[in-house]
């Protein structure tokens, strides 16, 4: 019977989630900076700063007749706090954008900068001395959830409808959290981890509780099915497996255990490399994880892979992505990009917990007959009935 229901997008996408067949399995490319801005025809500083990201994304996804997913978040005040910054166009003619914070706990500088051609990135980091910076980078990251105002995401998950799945943004893991806010970066952060264990470890509970409480708020005032958490540095590329589970893998497993008292899913962010931790996704268990890289920048690069990926996922977390965003969407054949899909498909066969996806962020040099080529082959391997 399933063949006859109309199924919406977002109705897909959930049921995939939930491991429910639908007709098909969704297919949801990775749009979210490069192909909406190139779509809509706005650059980089543009997009980021005047264009509503839900609705880049929903022109994006009805575009290209296909699933997919994004985010919405929505600041939390913070008390005795004041802020104030500048703008400045540098000869490159990128955009200079300088914040500084007061608190009661001290003062935090910052600054990001801004390209038309790519997204924008930190220059200067708020915590740049730990003695000194934590105490006021806690305080203005770890405000009361109890604060939090969600009419911006209920208003952004009205517009957005049926089109695609719309989740809550509830911010990264511990390490994504500490280290892209220390000065020095990745490598700064790693040693504090060796350095100042005791203090960290401390911090790293308190986010958790953060996290933990944020969720709950989310789901006691608003109707979203899912959640999201990102990454950045927090993978097995670059933290390592070992790390990671001391570090993120406690945080990650009580923001899931929060998220499921209250009937609600889980979607997670996990780049690069990550066959040592697929056990672990399904061990926690997130929802569903994306986006599983294919070499380079991951290790799920056989068929062989493909199905450990199923046998350790176990029916219990859905699988989204795989499809190259390089060497198969930017630089292959249409042909090329079948391929690709049919392995995916054929390594999940029978499975409901399966989404085709990218191997992380659609780039703006992609040709439109290889993204047509993805959508299509994946209707027409996984249509049932």
């Amino acid at each position: 019977m399933t063949a006859h229901v109309a199924y919406t997008p977002k109705q897909r996408m959930l049921n995939a989630y939930r491991g429910i067949h639908s007709d098909r399995a969704p297919v949801a490319p990775e749009f979210w900076y490069y192909y909406p801005a190139k779509l809509l025809g706005v650059d980089m500083i543009e997009f980021s700063r005047e264009v509503p990201f839900h609705q880049a994304l929903k022109t994006t996804f009805e575009t290209f007749d296909c699933e997919g997913w994004g985010v919405t978040s929505a600041g939390i005040p913070s008390e005795d706090v004041e802020a104030s910054g500048s703008e400045q166009w540098t000869d490159e003619g990128r955009l200079l954008v300088r914040g500084t914070v007061r608190t009661s706990y001290g003062e935090l500088t910052s600054a990001t900068l801004y390209d038309r051609d790519e997204p924008a990135w930190a220059v200067e980091r708020p915590i740049k001395d730990l003695e000194r910076d934590l105490p006021a980078f806690e305080h203005l990251t770890l405000a009361d959830p109890e604060k939090l105002d969600p009419a911006t995401m209920l208003k952004a998950r009205d517009e957005v409808g049926e089109s695609y799945l719309l989740e809550a943004w509830l911010g990264v893991p511990f390490f994504d959290y500490f280290g892209s806010s220390r000065e020095g970066g990745f490598e700064r952060a790693i040693f504090d981890l060796i350095e100042h264990e005791q203090r960290l470890e401390a911090l790293r509970q308190r986010h958790t509780e953060h996290l933990c409480r944020l969720a709950r708020v989310l789901c006691e005032r608003t109707p979203f099915e899912s959640f999201f958490i990102g990454c950045s540095w927090s993978n097995n590329s670059l933290l390592g497996p070992q790390l990671w589970r001391r570090w993120d893998k406690p945080g990650l497993t009580a923001v899931a255990e929060e998220i499921h008292r209250h009937g609600r899913l889980l979607h997670v962010h996990f780049h690069g490399r990550c066959m040592e931790t697929v056990a672990d996704f399904a061990q926690i268990p997130f929802d569903c994880v994306c986006p599983f890289e294919r070499p380079p920048g991951g290790d799920v690069a056989t068929m062989d892979d493909l199905r450990e990926c199923a046998r350790l996922l176990d029916g219990r977390t859905t699988f989204n992505g795989n499809i190259h965003t390089v060497e198969t969407l930017i630089r292959g054949t249409p042909d090329d990009v079948r391929r690709e899909v049919g392995e995916v498909v054929t390594a999940f066969a029978g499975s409901s917990r399966l989404i085709i996806g990218t191997g992380d962020q659609v780039g703006r040099e992609t040709p439109e007959e290889n993204l047509h080529a993805m959508i299509d082959e994946a209707k027409r391997l996984t249509r049932r009935g």
